[in-house]
């Protein structure tokens, strides 16, 4: 059976740095693209960032680019997020996403496995 989760939110300033993760459990996902997704309150859920299955190919929505940063460790089954520079613009609930590609989309239908979220939280 697949699990996602994910982990490393929390509360934080603006400017501060938080670094997420996602471990993928129940087989091997090096042949698939992962990718983060966020969804603020009010707001629907959006695409931040991708990464292939490699970990070769990484590409970023505009507003976290220079900011944020995606890797992946396919010996550990993990994928991280790295965020610097925090804004308050950030703040929602961040989820991790396995495609059945190989390369990453910004196609929400594309990932057929999806974490619960984590919270992350930028005060002002």
């Amino acid at each position: 059976q697949v699990q996602v989760v994910e982990s490393g939110g929390g509360l934080v300033q603006a400017g501060g740095s938080l670094r997420l993760s996602c471990t993928a459990s129940g087989r091997s996902f090096s042949n698939n693209a992962m990718a983060w997704w966020r969804q603020a309150p009010g707001k629907e859920r959006e695409w931040v960032s991708h990464i292939s299955g490699a970990g070769s190919t990484q590409h970023y929505a505009d507003f976290v680019k220079g900011r944020f940063f995606i890797a992946r460790d396919n010996s550990k089954n993990t994928m991280y997020l790295q965020m610097d520079s925090l804004e308050p613009e950030d703040t929602a609930v961040y989820f991790c996403a396995v495609s059945a590609r190989y390369l990453g989309t910004t196609q929400e239908n594309d990932y057929i496995y999806w974490g619960q979220g984590t919270q992350v939280t930028v005060s002002s």
